[in-house]
């Protein structure tokens, strides 16, 4: 007799099989939210850094910054980069190849929203997905530098043959002057900023010095821990959030909300995103200004 799988299984096939393993190996047994949450595992992924002046762009290969939703392809099942299951329809699974991929869930520039209403819905839509293009942009795991990888990716792609999944496009990077031309361009055209990725890079998980992203103002997310009230006309209302940054810094974030977002702001333990110019010598973003809360995934 089969027995319904208990938190503490769960937790075992978690450590045993990591990410490979979440909800519809135990679709029919798992209610409980802890148990759900005992299951989801962030994939290995490589993470950008600010680009930095003193950088060659010679070095590197240059993408477009895609304002889309990441997602992970292990080879069976679409995941947010939390870990958590993209509810994708069958048919777009169904095309995509065994070799693991990361991209983009993209509907083109300026359409943030949409995609992220459309990858977050529990029963897929099909009309929706129909609009979505996968930018696949890496091959987790996979051996040789970014440049062979990039080939690589063509390679993968073109087999499968469907026009929703492509290659993010790269070209070789020249000079600063070049580049800068070449953001403030994109920027112009909507474009969120661009990607760097150094092309003798081999692929590693984290936070990576090979991999720069580029923007016209820098941003970086952070996690809410407190609300502090508002003093003058923001009186009885949120007067900044107190966030905390990867490196367990914390710093007040007071500027670039709307009247609605300080009557009701974001939830402690929300990501939000912010811009900045530059940092103080302790590391603390200046100038910083409220952007947009990430979504839950």
């Amino acid at each position: 007799m089969l027995h319904p799988t208990s938190a503490r299984h769960a937790a075992h096939l978690v450590l045993l099989m990591g990410a490979c393993w979440q909800l519809p190996a135990l679709a029919a047994n798992i209610d409980s939210p802890t148990i759900q949450a005992r299951a989801v595992v962030p994939p290995d992924l490589m993470l950008g850094k600010n680009w930095q002046a003193s950088l060659d762009p010679a070095a590197y290969l240059v993408s477009e910054k895609l304002d889309g939703v990441r997602a992970f392809w292990d080879g069976q099942v679409l995941r947010f980069r939390s870990g958590r299951l993209i509810a994708a329809p069958k048919w777009f699974l169904d095309a995509l190849p065994k070799t693991p991929l990361d991209g983009e869930l993209w509907m083109g520039r300026q359409s943030f929203d949409l995609v992220s209403a459309a990858v977050r819905r529990h029963t897929p839509v099909d009309a929706e997905w129909q609009a979505l293009k996968y930018m696949v942009f890496d091959l987790p795991g996979a051996p040789g530098t970014f440049a062979e990888r990039s080939a690589q990716i063509v390679n993968v792609v073109g087999t499968v043959g469907v026009p929703w999944l492509q290659p993010l496009p790269q070209s070789r990077g020249a000079d600063a002057a070049t580049l800068q031309r070449q953001l403030l361009s994109m920027v112009a055209d909507g474009a969120e900023g661009l990607m760097l990725h150094h092309a003798n890079a081999l692929w590693t998980p984290g936070r990576s010095d090979a991999l720069r992203k580029l923007k016209s103002v820098p941003d970086e997310e952070a996690r809410v821990v407190a609300h502090l009230p508002g003093k003058g006309r923001h009186l009885g209302r949120m007067g900044a959030l107190l966030l905390e940054m990867p490196s367990g810094q914390r710093f007040a974030l007071g500027t670039g909300f709307t009247d609605a977002q300080r009557a009701s702001p974001p939830a402690l333990g929300a990501v939000v995103t912010y811009g900045y110019r530059d940092r103080t010598p302790t590391g603390i973003p200046k100038f910083a200004s409220f952007l947009r809360v990430m979504p839950a995934e």
